[in-house]
């Protein structure tokens, strides 16, 4: 993909950070951020990219809005973390922060005379229930209607139902990522330096994930298929579960300790670093039968080759930090 105009909202964190890595050198990025844009230019492998930072608070119209005229790709990425306490002030800004602003990006689009030809939204592999019998996809997967869940629902209700004619819409469901950029990775790979890597509660948990250039690739992919629209799984075709993800990395990292942390441990150390024990003990069990039906093909498939590019691909100081 190259000289297009693809704007990303909610694109200052590890998501929006790879996107820039992948896009920048050769198209014209435009960040949604809510922070206050310091800087019009962002670092991209040691080299330097043209980049415009747009503020909105993705709740009103704006100024921003004019940055979707005659843009080929709007991703839309925005939303708070669930890596928090389910309070009900969090729970109610989890919901908002996603719903309002793929209603602003509606009604932006709506406001002007050539909108974005594609809009991606993000979604999560979460939406499916807890999955220990058998692995959910598009077709049969089953949606239960945990928290975590309605979230996800509600997401793609308000994403489904926007009117914005002559805009081809998808939805991904995207799986836990990995990459070297920040994320998941950095937490798992201080656990299995400290000799705390072993698997978490049971360790039978399924553990879909996908790496984050093969999230990035479908993306592309979707955008490059004029006939590709709906709902698409991303998360490669051979998840693992809990206890071989640690094995995985301690074996790529030389650590052979890896104490397992039980639930009852689990909850203890959610409860102090303020977040939930469903990020680890929910068993997502999801495949990308649709994607793979359509021809997408994954440079990642399996765990072991995407966990050690992602540790071989970190800044010197980071890989020694880890080893």
């Amino acid at each position: 993909m190259k000289n297009k105009k693809i704007i990303i909202a909610g694109g200052t964190g590890f998501i929006g950070t790879a996107l820039i890595n992948y896009f920048g050198k050769d198209n014209n990025i435009v960040i949604l951020t809510r922070n206050s844009p310091a800087q019009n230019e962002a670092v991209i492998n040691n080299t330097h990219a043209p980049v415009t930072y747009a503020h909105w608070d993705a709740t009103t119209l704006g100024a921003w809005a004019h940055h979707l005229e005659n843009a080929d790709l709007l991703i839309n990425l925005t939303g708070k973390s669930v890596n928090c306490r389910y309070t009900p002030k969090n729970k109610q800004a989890i919901f908002d922060s996603r719903i309002n602003a793929t209603e602003i990006l509606a009604a932006a689009i709506r406001s002007i005379p050539h909108p974005p030809k594609v809009w991606i939204n993000a979604g999560s592999a979460t939406i499916y229930r807890h999955a220990e019998d058998r692995p959910m996809d598009e077709f049969n997967g089953e949606i239960a209607n945990d928290f975590s869940v309605q979230v996800c629902k509600k997401w793609e209700a308000s994403f489904n139902n926007a009117h914005v004619p002559g805009v081809r819409k998808a939805i991904l469901r995207i799986a836990i990522t990995l990459g070297s950029e920040g994320g998941v990775m950095f937490p798992f790979l201080n656990l299995a330096k400290l000799g705390l890597g072993g698997h978490q509660g049971p360790g039978s948990q399924r553990f879909s994930w996908v790496h984050v250039t093969d999230l990035i690739r479908m993306m592309e992919w979707i955008y490059d298929n004029p006939a590709l629209s709906g709902t698409f799984n991303c998360s490669a075709p051979h998840p693992t579960t809990n206890r071989e993800f640690m094995h995985t990395i301690r074996q790529v990292t030389g650590h052979v300790i890896g104490l397992p942390a039980p639930a009852w441990m689990l909850k203890i150390g959610a409860c102090l670093i303020g977040t939930e024990t469903e990020l680890l003990l929910k068993s997502r069990w999801v495949l990308p039968t649709r994607a793979m039906q359509a021809g997408f093909t994954f440079q990642y498939p399996h765990l072991k080759p995407a966990i050690e590019n992602i540790v071989h691909a970190l800044p010197g100081s980071r890989y020694h930090l880890f080893h």
